[in-house]
């Protein structure tokens, strides 16, 4: 039996009376709760809500609800209003939740120093996500990992006393600092007072250090006080590094509570190698995943949806993000997916669903600028073919509410046959039920590359399950289709939802698949096959339908004991991914044909509906009893009454317009590096001269501290000058450096280059080495009398501290100078990044020459500097910069994503960084790659008005150096989108 809402409201509402309430005002419930009706979508409703678990699901007010969410970090698209198209995008493709890191680093330029404004408004971003209607999962740290510096520390901590993710007091004040921060803006959108949409709280990042020491325990302990104490009532959890156990409930003090803590996971399995049981048909135990806590839902605080790629990507043999997409593509999420599912995991997040771009200096050592991820979304915000399974899936776990509640059954025999030979196929089968309704789900999946042909008993018939190599697929028995029972079907269920006076059911799977659903029916119904081909017989008490999919085969089914007509919509992949639900306050729309449903709202009789458009498209709405007009866009559209029971516009809807992108030209050039000349003034410079630092890495005897951050500079480039009077009969001098993953050291003596030295390329062996030390020895020869010796360091930011050993505290910067046959006195001074822009943040920018001047910022005045052409083919030691302008006049209501594409001869050594507007928009490196596109973010692009692009490019002598061809792309549009706000300095107004 399914319970109807009211009568499930009914039961929850008598069921709440005798729940153990506790935390502020009963914010938390936990109690077992029968299967019902999935929660309505979450909005920030002002009303108090109730947020608990049982070992099988979350319980929203009473409702059992699976968390199917995506990671998305907004600090990874610098442009406040295209969150909304995100989010939305997430939304319509199944997603009812986002888990959303929190970077430190991001938000902190100082010590007591914390913006939440800008491109930082985190109370915007969560206000945005529950406009949308989806859940948040918040995970502030103090530690994210995220590939980002210093693992999401700022960089001033890396020049504080104390032990990191310890219980270290020091430490400790600086974490309570932060947390009382973020705290304070995310109490505000907690879903249990009704301000937003905040379900669940992480602690930490995959700690799995000091586990059983007094410094780990006592400092989980702490984190756990602390977020109490700031007034976040919602449950706990922390994500366990793999399948340890870690910080299970009851493993540390939780000052006395208990039922309000949850044990989390991360997983990352190889898609070579079969999906593994991590839960119902695991191994068990503490290292069985779920299982490691048995009364509390499973949790996979981190699934991979892609995977990073390092400089050089050396990770995809130098194919970039688009092998990772390859190899974790649709067959693979349905098969890893459908397995997790299959194993209790009811609280799913995939890492990465938008991954987006690592601006400025965010990234950490071991990636390059893109951080697209492989993922469903891409750096552009381009849906990809990923989305498919995500759309399926997320629509099923909504509209089958048995999914949240699920036991292990009884194996049943598959037989398959396939391949080449014929031979038997092994498919691995998993059976679960709801223990409530009974419903049956077979989840079937094939680890080899051949299809096979299944042979799947369900409800007590064999039946013919086609089963693509590589992939995976879920069938159902026994599961109420609104006032009907779907007794099997070899297709995978994806949506019912009801629409005017008939029930609506959608299944899908592969294009050209043979189908077989059987409905059971009390006698024998009236059959009419709208569109496409099936064949249908009645027996036994069930109405079966044979259909091969292609495009939307429509089969209405009438009577057979039934008043309520079924519409039954058999859909290939690319076609079920055009079916769009939403739910409306006066019940669920179902949109069929347009690239993307962003809203539906109903107002009396019309419904209108906002999305997007690629290609001309028909726009079909199925809506509650009463609807007769339809508004696309605010258009009205012309439509006509179907057979099918839906409104179907008479006239399609238009693709998107042409996109032209103007030529880059008409550049100017100036080069740089003053700092190199003897008489350059550096009075204003810090002096070198400490003797102590905190950082991890050593200090040389004899020498003062030269790191870097011990001087305030944490972000970018760094220069040092050294002053000596005489050195004797030195040969060669040596500097010692650390950096980052393809740091570089560019060095001159008396204004002439002594040459460059970059670390090594990254191999398989070193690919997550963060950290890098060198020492690069030129020879010398100069007279006696006084000398400048100047050096330029590319730092390449912190190395990350997953092993909560104070990595991030590795120096940064020269480390050490000597010389060869002299030992000169020298004494340095050092300068870094000027202070942090107030609009674009701390990682903006760095300490090059031109930085400081203000070379990257569009109101600086280049009338004086030479013009130039590309390609360019300069060669010397240095940095060049390079500026142009140019101008957009794109339709307001295209979407376009715009890239910046540079090119050149991969034998050429030099970088770029790229300023847009002034917004430092990541590093090229043309030797090593391999990213060419580089996203330029509606908002900071102006696509409406005049932009200013300036290239600072480093070459190290040794090769002509570019750039070589500079352009625009369009990397994809859409027509629709969301209303983009520029994003621009305080006071400025301009045009997109």
């Amino acid at each position: 039996m399914v319970l109807s809402r009211r009568t499930f409201s009914a039961l929850a509402g008598t069921t709440a009376l005798g729940l153990t309430l506790s935390g502020s005002d009963g914010a938390f419930a936990r109690a077992s709760a029968p299967t019902g009706p999935a929660p309505e979508p979450p909005g920030a409703d002002g009303t108090r809500h109730t947020v608990g678990f049982d070992k099988y699901s979350m319980l929203v007010d009473g409702r059992r609800v699976v968390l199917w969410s995506g990671e998305v970090h907004p600090f990874r698209l610098p442009s406040p209003s295209l969150w909304r198209d995100v989010l939305e995008k997430l939304r319509a493709h199944g997603y009812n939740t986002i888990s959303v890191y929190v970077s430190w680093n991001y938000h902190s330029p100082a010590p007591g120093q914390y913006d939440f404004t800008g491109v930082r408004d985190l109370d915007l971003f969560l206000r945005t996500a529950a406009e949308t209607g989806l859940y948040v999962i918040l995970r502030p740290g103090p530690y994210i990992n995220a590939e980002v510096d210093a693992g999401g520390f700022p960089g001033w901590l890396t020049a504080t006393r104390g032990t990191a993710r310890t219980s270290d007091p020091t430490y400790l004040s600086y974490v309570d600092e932060w947390m009382t921060a973020v705290n304070r803006i995310a109490v505000r959108h907690l879903y249990t007072h009704g301000g937003g949409t905040i379900v669940l709280y992480q602690l930490e990042n995959e700690y799995a250090n000091n586990v059983t020491s007094p410094r780990g325990l006592d400092y989980m302990a702490h984190l756990y006080t602390k977020v109490r104490a700031d007034g976040i009532d919602v449950p706990l959890f922390h994500n366990d590094k793999g399948r340890n156990g870690y910080w299970a409930p009851g493993t540390f003090d939780t000052g006395g509570e208990s039922g309000r803590y949850l044990y989390g996971f991360d997983g990352y399995p190889s898609p070579l190698a079969p999906p593994p049981d991590w839960g119902y048909f695991g191994i068990g135990g503490t290292k069985g995943g779920s299982t490691a806590s048995p009364e509390t839902p499973g949790l996979l605080a981190e699934f991979g949806g892609g995977w990073f790629d390092p400089w050089g990507g050396v990770e995809f043999d130098g194919k970039g993000y688009a092998e990772s997409a390859r190899t974790r593509d649709a067959a693979y999420e349905r098969r890893f997916y459908l397995t997790n599912l299959a194993n209790g995991i009811k609280i799913h997040n995939v890492y990465m669903t938008f991954g987006g771009t690592s601006w400025g200096w965010l990234p950490a050592p071991v990636v390059y600028t893109s951080y697209d991820y492989g993922a469903a979304l891409d750096e552009a915000r381009r849906p990809t073919p990923k989305l498919v399974p995500m759309h399926q899936l997320g629509q099923l776990l909504h509209s089958v509410p048995e999914l949240a509640k699920l036991d292990r059954a009884a194996d049943i025999q598959v037989g398959a046959r396939g391949g080449a030979s014929g031979a038997d196929a092994g498919i691995t089968a998993y059976h679960l039920v709801n223990p409530d309704t009974k419903a049956h789900f077979h989840i079937l999946r094939n680890d080899r590359t051949d299809d096979v042909l299944a042979t799947v008993p369900l409800a007590g018939v064999n039946v013919p399950v086609p089963v693509p190599g590589l992939d995976a697929r879920l069938l159902a028995t026994g599961l109420p289709l609104g006032r009907r029972t779907l007794r099997y079907s070899s297709a995978q269920p994806m949506l019912w939802l009801t629409a005017g006076r008939q029930d609506i059911a959608v299944f899908t799977g592969r294009k050209g698949e043979a189908t077989r659903t059987a409905v059971e029916c009390a006698s024998e119904p009236t059959v009419t096959v709208l569109e496409g081909k099936a064949d249908h017989a009645y027996a036994s008490g069930a109405l079966r339908i044979d259909a091969e999919l292609g495009g939307l085969t429509r089969v209405l089914v009438e009577g057979g004991g039934t008043d309520a007509p079924l519409l039954l919509l058999l859909a290939d992949d690319e076609t079920s991914v055009r079916l769009w639900r939403y739910d409306t306050p006066s019940g669920p729309v179902l949109v069929y044909g347009p690239a993307l449903l962003r809203t539906a709202a109903l107002r009396d009789t019309t419904v209108h509906l906002t999305g997007d458009t690629v290609e001309a498209a028909d726009l079909e709405v199925w809506g509650p009893r009463g609807t007769s007009e339809v508004v696309w866009n605010q258009g009205t559209s012309k439509t006509r009454a179907t057979a099918s029971g839906s409104l179907r516009a008479e006239q399609r809807l238009p693709g998107v317009a042409a996109v032209r992108l103007p030529a880059l030209d008409n550049w100017r050039f100036h080069a740089e590096n003053p700092e190199s000349d003897t008489e350059f003034d550096d009075s204003a410079w810090k002096t070198a001269d400490r003797t102590s630092s905190y950082s991890t890495t050593p200090v040389p005897a004899g020498q003062p501290v030269l790191f870097a951050d011990d001087y305030g500079f944490h972000y970018g480039d760094v220069w040092y000058r050294g002053r000596f009077t005489d050195g004797g009969a030195a040969e060669s001098v040596s500097l010692s450096y650390v950096t980052g993953t393809q740091g570089l050291l560019m060095a001159w003596l008396d204004g002439k280059p002594l040459g460059t030295h970059r670390m090594p390329m990254p191999d398989k062996s070193t690919v997550r080495q963060g950290t890098w030390s060198a020492t690069a020895t030129f020879p010398v020869r100069y007279a006696n009398g006084p000398h400048v010796l100047s050096v330029l360091v590319r730092r390449m930011q912190h190395d990350m501290d997953g092993a909560a050993k104070d990595t991030h505290k590795a120096a940064r910067g020269l480390t050490a100078v000597t010389f060869a046959g002299a030992s000169p006195a020298v004494t340095w001074r050092i300068q870094g990044g000027a202070a942090p822009d107030p609009v674009r943040g701390p990682l903006n920018h760095g300490g090059l020459y031109g930085e400081r001047q203000g070379w990257h910022l569009p109101e600086f005045a280049d009338s004086g500097w030479k013009a130039v052409d590309f390609p360019r083919a300069a060669r010397g030691q240095g940095v060049t910069w390079y500026r142009t302008g140019f101008r957009l006049a794109i339709d307001p209501g295209v979407d376009a994503s715009i890239g910046l594409t540079l090119t050149d001869d991969p034998a050429r050594a030099y970088r770029v960084q790229i300023f847009l507007n002034g917004w430092n928009m990541g590093q090229y490196i043309n030797d090593v790659g391999p990213q060419h596109t580089f996203v330029l973010p509606g908002g900071i692009l102006r696509t409406r008005g005049a932009n200013t692009l300036a290239l600072a490019v480093l070459s190290d002598g040794t090769t002509p150096a570019g750039p070589g061809e500079v352009k625009l792309t369009l990397m994809g549009s859409a027509a629709g989108g969301v209303p983009v706000t520029p994003v621009d300095s305080p006071g400025r107004a301009h045009a997109l």
